[in-house]
């Protein structure tokens, strides 16, 4: 186990090889990774999220969604998005996203924290940001910055993964598409 000092007298515990990780959030933590973007028929995308454990679906935005496949894929567009504007803005201003964490599920709707770190010659200050979910994932892969899942959040949401397997069979069967993160053939 490791403490490390956090900002105004939080600490964070990391406990390695657990999948529990103890944040200044005061709430146990499991981390996790996007596992694909999907089209669904109620004009949505579906972002599956999880790790060997499960996986559960967070419903967001076509354009939110696209911005997720194309920062996972390592894409940009000839004009900066709004993400990647924030992105580069941050860049300036040396700021990093630190992580994000999934905290809340509330009538079917997913709430999530960006914890940032300014750290320059002038000063060093960490922020937590109330933010959507899927405006934290974006940023969180552009950044490679870990996604976190509250316990609660976790226990809460049903597990996908078996549904998550028969898109990614009929994507290999399709396209003999190789593994790792898997994107609908809609999603630009």
């Amino acid at each position: 186990m490791e403490i490390k000092s956090g900002a105004n007298g939080r600490y964070d515990v990391v406990i390695p090889a657990k999948r529990c990780y103890s944040l200044g959030v005061n709430t146990d933590v499991v981390r996790v990774e996007v596992f694909g973007v999907f089209p669904t028929d109620q004009h949505t995308l579906a972002i599956f999220i999880g790790n060997q454990e499960k996986s559960f679906v967070i419903h967001v935005e076509p354009s939110v969604g696209r911005a997720i496949a194309m920062s996972m894929r390592g894409e940009h567009n000839e004009r900066p998005l709004t993400h990647e504007l924030i992105g580069f803005i941050f860049n300036a201003f040396d700021i990093k996203v630190e992580r994000i964490v999934v905290n809340a599920l509330r009538s079917n709707t997913y709430f999530a924290r960006i914890i940032l770190k300014a750290q320059n010659e002038v000063h060093s200050k960490m922020i937590e940001i109330d933010a959507r979910p899927s405006d934290c994932i974006v940023l969180a892969t552009q950044a490679k910055a870990p996604i976190f899942v509250s316990q609660d959040v976790w226990e809460e949401t049903e597990d996908r993964t078996e549904e998550l397997e028969k898109i990614r069979q009929a994507l290999r069967e399709k396209k003999g598409h190789p593994p790792g993160p898997l994107f609908g053939e809609d999603i630009a």
